[in-house]
């Protein structure tokens, strides 16, 4: 859902999946998540799941 609402809302992001990258498990891990999606946008806290009050601010 969050990445449809990105794409709907013509966002840019960068997908790191984990399935395909397990490595990002770490960094996820060493920064407090243990959930996915996590949605890192410049000016805004990281957070994770579907949180369209915080989409929305991204998409402007």
């Amino acid at each position: 859902m969050t990445k449809r609402f990105l794409s709907e809302h013509n966002v840019e992001f960068e997908e790191r999946n984990i399935n395909q990258n397990p490595e990002y498990v770490s960094y996820l891990r060493d920064h407090g998540f243990q959930a996915v999606p996590v949605v890192e946008a410049q000016g805004l806290p990281a957070f994770y799941g579907f949180r369209p009050d915080q989409l929305t601010k991204i998409a402007g």
